[in-house]
């Protein structure tokens, strides 16, 4: 029974790392000074949310979608543009485990870095 609960607990744990524990090493880039050859956008919103805000270069593959559709994702270095903090860790670590490098990103929603910034300040500070 122990080892059934601890096997439980791991796992939980395993799913609320990966989805809400920030990726380290990325940094936050301007979408709009990107130039093209260099770096190539990924972007991981919903199609709903991608058509009211449209991103010129790169392709939009939904979250949902990734595991599907990685193998048309071009083996350059890349952006991910998301909606939210939680959506960006995922795509980044899916996208990083299928052997892509992941440079930078962009979140359209700037609550959800607030909030992440101030749980950096709160951590190491």
């Amino acid at each position: 029974m122990v080892i059934v609960s601890l096997f439980v607990l791991i796992s939980i744990m395993h799913v609320l790392f990966a989805r809400y524990f920030p990726v380290f090493g990325l940094k936050e880039v301007d979408i709009n000074k990107i130039e093209s050859n260099n770096f190539y956008v990924i972007d991981l919103r919903d199609y709903n949310e991608s058509y009211k805000d449209p991103i010129d270069i790169g392709m939009n593959i939904p979250i949902a979608y990734l595991n599907r559709y990685y193998s048309e994702i071009p083996n350059h270095e890349l952006i991910v543009v998301a909606s939210n903090c939680m959506e960006r860790n995922i795509g980044v670590r899916i996208l990083r485990n299928k052997g892509f490098k992941v440079v930078g990103y962009k979140v359209t929603s700037r609550k959800g870095i607030e909030m992440e910034n101030q749980l950096k300040s709160e951590i190491f500070c």
